[in-house]
């Protein structure tokens, strides 16, 4: 099945998010998962949650990246001072990137865990294509300062985590979602106040639309880790320190962004570990 497949009618929805992230092009990608989204509300999308899909049937890497950026260690992504246009505009493209790995993160988390409830998957089809649409809108105004998606080196360090949890659904939900994602929580507004600052409110504003998203985002993915845990009959506080440790999450450090977490549906008692 060819990705053009997927905008025909009685589509199957696992096996486009598939086809949809393996794509590589970028506008092709933004633009196929948004009509997937228009699909589904339409009403021309199927869910089989019983499928037992395969990254092998389409005879491409997982995920379909562009050529550039060039993917670095996170240590070596150059600093540059936010003074400076280039400066502004290699922060700009450093969230411009994340928000085209969200996007993957979201399709694999669509197509590659079978058997869930179908409102995991209608709910990880929207969280595509809320950060498709992210993309699109921090991506255009990169251009506007210059440069578009690729002119600076990235990081991998999101995907990374994805790919360690391929193999359980439940460590998705806490690793990703709950642990990678949530961070953007509290470094959104300490970041938005320093784009404002230096001039960029229409920059300010995006991320103020990221933000609202992400609590949404974040939420979906503690809805799910919870419902999993309820599943198992596992506790879920215990649960996600274990799976911290046996995947070497990483360490979250202050501040917090205490509202914003607790929007996302972490309780008081997960809070306080914080």
């Amino acid at each position: 099945m060819s990705s053009n497949t997927c905008y025909l009618e009685s589509i199957e929805l696992r096996q486009c998010a598939l086809n949809w992230l393996v794509e590589g092009n970028p506008q092709r990608k933004v633009d196929g998962v948004t009509h997937l989204q228009q699909a589904f509300h339409a009403q021309e999308v199927s869910i089989d949650a019983s499928a037992k899909l395969t990254e092998a049937v389409t005879g491409k890497s997982i995920p379909g990246r562009p050529h550039q950026p060039a993917l670095v260690s996170p240590l070596e992504v150059k600093k540059r001072s936010m003074r400076s246009a280039e400066g502004r505009a290699a922060l700009i493209h450093a969230l411009t990137h994340i928000e085209f790995n969200a996007i993957n993160l979201a399709l694999d988390a669509v197509w590659r865990f079978a058997d869930m409830p179908t409102q995991y998957y209608i709910d990880w089809l929207k969280v595509a294509a809320e950060e498709a649409y992210h993309f699109s809108l921090l991506n255009d105004h990169l251009k506007t300062l210059g440069y578009a998606y690729g002119s600076f080196s990235g990081h991998n360090a999101l995907w990374e985590m994805v790919e360690k949890t391929t193999g359980d659904v439940l460590a998705r939900m806490a690793l990703v979602p709950r642990t990678m994602e949530a961070r953007g929580l509290d470094a959104s507004p300490p970041l938005r106040n320093k784009i404002a600052q230096a001039g960029d409110q229409q920059a300010a504003d995006i991320i103020d639309i990221i933000l609202r998203d992400e609590i949404g985002h974040v939420a979906i993915g503690n809805t799910w880790f919870n419902w999993l845990c309820q599943s198992r009959k596992l506790d879920p506080i215990a649960t996600f320190e274990a799976l911290c440790r046996e995947y070497n999450a990483p360490k979250l450090r202050p501040p917090f962004n205490m509202d914003a977490r607790r929007q996302a549906g972490f309780t008081e008692d997960e809070l306080a570990l914080l």
